[in-house]
């Protein structure tokens, strides 16, 4: 499966390994297209950098990964676009210009305030939050969601996690409507 419904990761969702990860997971399954872009990689690094700065050698690996493993996730050449944006945090407007560029629908982030309905609307543009996003992939493939988490999972080594710790680990990560969908398929995880 090969979709055209194409996302933009936030800075926000790459931050917290666990989210990340899932994120990359799903990105795998082909039923979107994720994208980025090296200013988004460099804010999430920054933040994690910044209450882990002995993570630096590891997240340049995860960066590189990131970008090798998931098919034309990088965007490039937004940024002639970023002076004509409105957004209530000037910062953000790199995001929304990415995801113009490159023909996204979808902002996946926790700061929906930031990417109000009116900014994004002209653009064909909605931002959701990361639960909401993986609960409507659920509705629509719900085989590649417990395949992505189960894939996830079983690459958790150190430590392992059973499954009610990985689903614990997940709603940390504030995917409670995810973990209800998938507490229904315990078994495959």
């Amino acid at each position: 499966m090969n979709s055209h419904f194409t996302v933009i990761y936030d800075a926000c969702v790459l931050y917290p390994a666990p989210l990340r990860d899932l994120l990359m997971w799903l990105a795998l399954r082909d039923v979107f297209r994720a994208r980025w872009t090296d200013q988004i990689h460099e804010e999430w690094i920054r933040s994690v950098l910044r209450d882990r700065p002995e993570l630096s050698d590891h997240l340049a690996r995860t960066r590189q990964l990131m970008n090798s493993n998931v098919r034309d996730c990088l965007v490039s050449g937004y940024e002639p676009l970023i002076p004509a944006l409105m957004l209530p945090d000037p910062d953000d407007r790199h995001v929304v210009a990415a995801a113009i560029h490159c023909g996204a629908s979808l902002i996946v982030t926790f700061n929906l305030k930031d990417f109000p309905e009116d900014a994004l609307r002209p653009h064909g543009l909605e931002a959701a939050h990361p639960d909401d996003f993986v609960f409507d992939l659920f509705d629509l493939y719900p085989a590649a969601v417990v395949q992505a988490a189960a894939s996830h999972r079983q690459t958790l080594k150190n430590p392992a996690m059973s499954v009610e710790v990985y689903l614990d680990c997940l709603l940390k990560q504030r995917l409670t409507q995810t973990v209800d969908k998938l507490r229904q398929y315990q078994s495959m995880l």
